[in-house]
């Protein structure tokens, strides 16, 4: 991944990780998982559990211990009403941006 691309992703990750969310509960190494399957592949797991701390101080997620056959108990996460509003208003940001950046592609048009 590039400079750029790792510039751009520090914006957006946490509206994919709530994406994610969205679609079912996972726990962090799950979406890491995910996440690189989707091609990013250089996203660090620790980059992830960091932000998921975050997002949960900030009341967007609701997280459930579940007991793990190996090691301690895992925290699951699943998007609650709050951040399901938080992602809503992150996909109308991303439509109004990607808008513009095709207008300004297209020569301004």
């Amino acid at each position: 991944m590039g400079k750029q691309m790792t510039e751009m992703l520090k914006g957006t990750l946490e509206g994919l990780v709530l994406a994610l969310l969205s679609v079912q509960p996972e726990y962090g190494y799950e979406i890491t998982a995910r996440l690189r399957e989707m091609g990013f592949s250089e996203i660090a797991e620790g980059t992830v559990y960091a932000l998921l701390v975050r997002i949960e101080q900030r009341g967007l997620v609701g997280v459930e211990k579940v007991p793990s056959e190996k090691g301690p108990p895992r925290k699951v996460y699943s998007l609650n009403a709050q951040g399901r509003e938080y992602l809503e208003e992150f996909w109308r940001t991303w439509s109004f941006l990607a808008e513009r950046l095709q207008q300004l592609r297209e020569g301004g048009k």
